[in-house]
């Protein structure tokens, strides 16, 4: 790779992870490209030499940030007790800490209602991440075998990102704190026996 090539990877890496940081704080449609672009430290007009459209950028930074995540989510997993590595998962995945990190971690609470109702056009990369998330989750399941293995991490993934976002947006009462709890508690003892 040459000098050139290299200066534009390098500005594509920056512009990835300001979208990402916008992403989680923001969501799509608050992950303005001139957003972006001022919190890459580059021009709106440099925008379109790495990217044709918002729509790619977003998808580019949602594999990033799933990737990133798992990668981040799953880290010296392999060192915990077989039967406690969901749990873990869950601890880590279900806790104030995270709920609270808005710019950080998970950036699918922040956007799957859009993704649902006004930007259906990421569809596709959140299904990709999702389902990459939930082969993780699989291959960690004790107690279950074929489909009821893959029904448990789904619903453990859905328990994951649903209880986040509510959380988050409950977030300065109460009741946060208590969906945060109450989700961990359902999910390990799903995890634990509880036939599907």
């Amino acid at each position: 790779m040459n000098a050139k090539q290299e200066r534009k990877e390098r500005s594509r890496n920056t512009i990835l992870e300001s979208a990402g940081r916008l992403l989680r704080s923001r969501g799509i449609v608050g992950a303005r490209v001139a957003d972006v672009m001022q919190g890459a430290g580059l021009t709106v007009g440099g925008f379109y030499a790495h990217f044709a459209s918002k729509d790619e950028l977003v998808s580019a930074a949602l594999h990033r940030l799933g990737a990133e995540y798992r990668d981040r989510l799953f880290t010296r997993i392999e060192e915990k007790p077989e039967s406690d590595r969901t749990a873990v998962i869950l601890k880590r995945y279900l806790s104030t800490a995270h709920r609270d990190a808005t710019d950080q971690g998970c950036p699918f609470p922040s956007i799957v209602g859009e993704i649902g109702t006004t930007a259906p056009e990421q569809r596709d990369a959140l299904a990709q991440e999702i389902a990459a998330l939930i082969e993780r989750l699989e291959s960690l399941t004790p107690h279950s075998q074929g489909h009821k293995t893959r029904t448990l991490a789904i619903g453990l993934v859905t328990l994951m990102i649903g209880g986040l976002s509510l959380s988050r947006a409950l977030r300065g009462t109460a009741l946060s704190d208590e969906v945060i709890r109450a989700c961990r508690l359902f999910s390990v003892a799903a995890t634990r026996g509880l036939d599907l």
